[in-house]
């Protein structure tokens, strides 16, 4: 079970790094969204510190939708999906090993890459280690979540239209929590504890639920 779970890990993983641009597209767009806001607003520093937070993960939150509608797309497109189901294997784990590909290729970047983003906004080091972990254990979260918006609209005309309108909702929640915790680390960095907590419950709960309910929604989309 756990050679198959490494064998999709590996193959989604090679078959992006063949489309390297599909994984540049999703990091140009973080960076272009959080370096044109300051031009937008200001170079006031109290007023970027204050906006950064948000600006961040807002940022994060939109890069890493763009690449779900193709997160079963071409397994479905290609049948990979339907043997998938054949091989005897859990198919919410499998699920699980798309889930954790995608996030290497989409929303670890953005964590990387993050705290130097968050220089713009004069934010102190306190906060940016905040946000490096806030978003280290958020945006697992999102890809999770993800998932079963794109389970559910597999094969559906204008798709990408209804996956926003589906998972958005769902998102507000790690929005608040983790944009919550970096602007609290400017106040008090003992205040940031509950707010990681939370987001690490989060995580936990879609751990166990999200590709279960992907896998349930996979299986309804090939019927």
């Amino acid at each position: 079970m756990f050679k198959v779970f490494a064998c999709i890990l590996t193959r989604d993983l090679t078959l992006a790094l063949r489309r390297r641009t599909d994984v540049l597209t999703t990091l140009f767009f973080f960076v272009i969204v959080v370096s044109l806001f300051p031009l937008g607003v200001g170079s006031e520093r109290a007023l970027l510190k204050q906006l950064g937070p948000g600006v961040v993960w807002v940022a994060a939150l939109l890069a890493s939708m763009l690449a779900l509608e193709r997160l079963f797309a071409a397994d479905y497109e290609d049948g990979t999906l339907e043997q998938l189901l054949l091989t005897g294997q859990p198919l919410s784990l499998l699920v699980l090993a798309k889930v954790i590909a995608h996030w290497l290729l989409t929303g670890l970047p953005l964590v990387l890459i993050a705290p130097l983003m968050a220089m713009q906004y004069h934010l102190d080091w306190g906060a940016v280690w905040i946000m490096l972990v806030s978003l280290a254990v958020g945006t697992p979260v999102l890809s999770l979540i993800g998932a079963i918006g794109a389970a559910l609209t597999l094969g559906l005309r204008g798709g990408g239209i209804l996956l926003s309108l589906l998972i958005l909702p769902l998102y507000v929640p790690v929005l608040v929590y983790g944009s919550g915790a970096v602007a609290m680390a400017a106040i008090d960095l003992a205040a940031v504890v509950p707010y990681l907590q939370l987001l690490g419950a989060f995580l936990l709960v879609a751990l166990v639920f999200a590709p279960l309910a992907a896998a349930l929604a996979l299986r309804i989309a090939l019927e």
